[in-house]
C-alpha cells in the first residue's frame, strides 16, 4: 500500500485491484472513456494479465474508501501484440515489455498527481516481475490532450502515431465519449523505459 496526500483533498491510498472493487472499476471506466469500453468479464480476463511471480500489476486509488482512480497493467510476456504494434521500434524485446492498458481518474480527482502514483506503483511491480520497459496505446485526443501529456511527463517516448485505433470497438457496442458511435480517435504508441 502506498499512501499520499493531495492538496486540498484527502488522503489517497494507493493498494492492487481485487475482485472487491470491480464494478467500481467498470463504472469509473464508463464514466471517463465511454460505455461499451470496460465490463466486469473483460476486467476479469485483464486483471489475470497482470499477474506475475506472485504479485499483482494492478492498482486503485481510494479516497475514504471511495474509488477515484484505477491503472491496469499487463506483466511481460502475458499480452498480445496486435496491427497497432511497432515491435521494430521497441528499445526491448516483446518478452521484457510490459503493458499499460487502461487508466483513469474521475474527473473530480483529476490534476492532483493520482495517475503519476498509480503509474508509479504499477512500474514498481512490473520492474519486481522482471520487465524492463512498459507500451502504451494513449488516447491522443483526451481533453488537452492529457493522457499523453501525463505519460510523455512520467518519461514516455513516442514510437508512432495510429489513426482510427479504438473504430473496431465501435462495431462492437463502444461509444467515444469524443466521437460517438463511431471512434476516429487516434492512439500514440508510446514506451516507457523502466
Amino acid at each position: 500500500m502506498h499512501t499520499f496526500k493531495t492538496v486540498g483533498k484527502a488522503e489517497i491510498r494507493i493498494i492492487p485491484l481485487t475482485d472487491i472493487a470491480a464494478q467500481s472499476v467498470v463504472e469509473l471506466a464508463t464514466l471517463v472513456h465511454g460505455p461499451g469500453y470496460l465490463d466486469k468479464a473483460t476486467l476479469t480476463e485483464w486483471q489475470s494479465l497482470g499477474q506475475s511471480a506472485g504479485v499483482n500489476a494492478n492498482f486503485i486509488a481510494l479516497a475514504d474508501e471511495q474509488l477515484v482512480g484505477y491503472r491496469l497493467s499487463f506483466s511481460a510476456g502475458n499480452w498480445r501484440q496486435d496491427e497497432w504494434c511497432s515491435p521494430e521500434l521497441w528499445p526491448v524485446s516483446a518478452t521484457e515489455l510490459a503493458y499499460f492498458k487502461s487508466v483513469a481518474v474521475h474527473p473530480a480527482w483529476q490534476g492532483l498527481g493520482i495517475g503519476q502514483q498509480l503509474l508509479q506503483q504499477a512500474i514498481a511491480v512490473l520492474r519486481q516481475q522482471g520487465a524492463k520497459a512498459g507500451l502504451a496505446h494513449l488516447w491522443r485526443e483526451s481533453p488537452h490532450n492529457s493522457a499523453v501529456r501525463y505519460f510523455s511527463k512520467a518519461g514516455g517516448r513516442l514510437l508512432k502515431v495510429h489513426p482510427n485505433r479504438w473504430q473496431h470497438l465501435s462495431a462492437a457496442g463502444y461509444l467515444c465519449p469524443r466521437c460517438g458511435t463511431l471512434c476516429y480517435c487516434s492512439a500514440a504508441e508510446m514506451v516507457l523505459e523502466f
